[in-house]
């Protein structure tokens, strides 16, 4: 069996690493001129180190990282309203959540590869099915047969036109910033992410190694037009702790990154005859539970077992039968977070950070349990 994937983001770099570890050669085509070393950060939640456990990752991720055992939610002044453990999962699956940099983590994949070739700038602009067969074109001029596709290639996949060219994009509304800088934390702050709530806003941090942070701020607007500027965001987090306004300042500004916050409705169909879908690509979702790049993750390892042990086509529906219910559960569950987050009448954000002062821990584990928990094939 031979595989190409479309795609070499961190879903499509672990897919081929769990598919190279059960003996299926792969190829990969990635649209990018060059892999660059991305300025954000990435969380790897317990159910990804989970699955880097078992590639063989988790010693060489967690010494490149930082661990984080609990996750806070506050108010804008940095006054908790709600706070998650996660010693519980860490003593139960025996690995822990890691905050690490996330061109750390791609070089860490790549460095991780034996035989599959990374082909860069080729950019896929269309399948053409044949019998048993695709023909991929790529920009280049390059025309490849390929007997097996995955698609891994993000939100504005390619490949998901070729299998659903109905799928909907949805737009939040919201504005996300992301930066990476050099600041010291308080030792209180360095094993936990935290993410202040504001009015219509949010700002989270996290330390991703020695003196190093990442941050994310995310804010709503009726229109993107005018306010995708970085120099803007002082104003638009003024009224946030002095911390979270340090970090802002600390950050080279042409170091920031910016985009519109979208996700891809959920759908029933992944995969089309031999063309597969993964990661972003099948199920983007908001990135307000940390768990974007995670179902990634879960998707590379199960769709790994599945391929392993199946033909192609039967793979694929074990496959979209064991991960559609969590990736729904988690676009939804995100999708709903974001618009709670971002509530702009104060009656109303009075009465959520109530609620969420209020909510019992256990309901907090239990909603990551079923996050946590991998499936089997």
């Amino acid at each position: 069996m031979h595989i190409d994937i479309i795609g070499a983001g961190i879903g499509g770099l672990t897919t081929a690493i769990a598919l190279e570890q059960k003996g299926i050669k792969t190829r990969i085509f990635e649209q990018s001129a060059e892999l660059k070393h991305v300025g954000a950060g990435i969380i790897l939640a317990n159910n990804a180190m989970q699955v880097y456990e078992k590639l063989g990752l988790k010693a060489i991720i967690e010494a490149n990282g930082n661990p984080i055992s609990s996750m806070h939610i506050t108010r804008s002044n940095l006054n908790p309203l709600s706070k998650i453990d996660l010693t519980y999962f860490e003593k139960k699956y025996h690995t822990k959540n890691i905050a690490i940099h996330r061109g750390t983590l791609q070089q860490i994949l790549i460095d991780t590869l034996k035989s599959t070739e990374i082909n860069l700038n080729h950019k896929l602009t269309s399948i053409n099915a044949q019998k048993n067969k695709c023909q991929l074109t790529f920009e280049n001029g390059q025309h490849i047969q390929s007997s097996i596709v995955l698609g891994a290639d993000g939100l504005n996949s390619i490949v998901r036109q070729h299998i659903l060219p109905d799928h909907q994009i949805r737009n939040t509304n919201q504005i996300c910033w992301r930066g990476i800088t050099t600041y010291k934390l308080s030792k209180a702050f360095k094993n936990e992410i935290n993410e202040a709530w504001g009015k219509s806003s949010r700002f989270g941090f996290v330390q991703i190694s020695e003196n190093t942070v990442y941050w994310y701020a995310v804010k709503s607007f009726k229109s993107h037009k005018n306010e995708l500027s970085v120099h803007a965001l002082e104003d638009y987090f003024s009224h946030y702790n002095i911390l979270i306004k340090d970090l802002i300042k600390s950050t080279h500004k042409e170091h920031i990154h910016t985009a519109a916050i979208s996700d891809l409705k959920p759908t029933h169909t992944w995969f089309k005859h031999n063309v597969c879908l993964v990661g972003d690509a099948a199920h983007a979702t908001t990135p307000n539970i940390g768990q974007g790049a995670c179902q990634a993750i879960e998707d590379a390892f199960i769709l790994s077992e599945c391929l392993s042990k199946h033909q192609f086509n039967k793979a694929f529906e074990i496959y979209q039968t064991l991960r559609l219910p969590k990736v729904h559960h988690v676009v939804k569950t995100s999708w709903r977070i974001g618009k709670l987050a971002h509530l702009s009448n104060p009656m109303l954000i009075a009465l959520r950070n109530q609620l969420l002062q209020i909510t019992p821990a256990s309901i907090n584990r239990k909603q990551n349990e079923y996050l946590f928990k991998l499936n089997t094939v």
